[in-house]
């Protein structure tokens, strides 16, 4: 079974930004799958299920899951399209390690290939790629359009690239139970289960701050992507983006 590794950066340098997220996430890592779990109330679990069953690849070639973590949605991938391997990219090492650690303890073999690597700098080939995912990374990444361009770039003509991706946190859900929780209970379970406090403020902030479904799907449509729907989960807590590569480029 392939070992987690690196790939460093094109230039040698990491943004400022880049860095907090990655040593963020690396602090979490060994509670990220148990929070994922109590935070969305198991609903986790139905969400990678859903995103994995929109990729549809092209082909039997490699699936790319961008934003990778503890490869739960890797796995998914892997177990719904077998014929395909998985190229498992994530900036954040320890968070690939833990998902590697847990593929050895359950006996998983060999088609799942976790690379340390920046998702606006993909280490692959144009035209390479069956199909793609991203499951709560993309607000990570700044800025995102240079994340929609190389993934654009590496997809081959007709694949889908699925977004999973929490919708703003700027709207009231549930008259407001959801936002309630977003500001006030995720911060402290998430303090009290991994004791990184900072981690978990983070999360909200920046679902508070993320752009509706809408101005996401413009986004994808500005980068390049020939066509781009949306799917509501949980009242809109979650949204699924398909969006797809044109079948043929000039």
């Amino acid at each position: 079974m392939d070992q987690t590794r690196a790939y460093p950066p094109q230039n040698g340098e990491e943004s400022s930004h880049g860095r907090k997220v990655a040593d963020m996430f690396g602090r979490i890592a060994p509670w990220y799958d148990l929070l994922n779990h109590v935070l969305s109330l198991g609903q986790d679990y139905v969400w990678r299920y859903r995103l994995a069953r929109l990729v549809r690849p092209v082909g039997d070639g490699p699936i790319l899951d961008l934003a990778a973590g503890t490869l739960d949605v890797s796995t998914e991938l892997l177990r719904r399209y077998p014929e395909n391997s998985i190229l498992s990219l994530d900036f954040a090492l320890p968070m690939l390690a833990r998902g590697t650690e847990k593929k050895i303890k359950g006996s998983r073999t060999g088609r799942i290939h976790p690379v340390q690597a920046d998702g606006r700098r993909l280490p692959l080939p144009a035209n390479s790629v069956d199909g793609a995912t991203i499951a709560f990374g993309i607000r990570n990444i700044k800025p995102r359009a240079e994340a929609y361009g190389e993934v654009l770039r590496v997809l081959k003509p007709g694949a889908r690239f699925c977004v999973l991706e929490f919708g703003t946190g700027s709207r009231r859900v549930w008259k407001g139970l959801y936002n309630f929780y977003l500001n006030r209970v995720l911060p402290g379970i998430g303090r009290l289960i991994s004791g990184d406090a900072a981690a978990y403020r983070y999360l909200a902030d920046t679902i508070r701050a993320f752009p509706d479904e809408r101005t996401l799907e413009q986004e994808m449509i500005d980068a390049g992507f020939a066509r781009v729907t949306h799917l509501p989960l949980c009242s809109g807590i979650v949204f699924l983006h398909v969006a797809e590569k044109a079948a043929t480029t000039e």
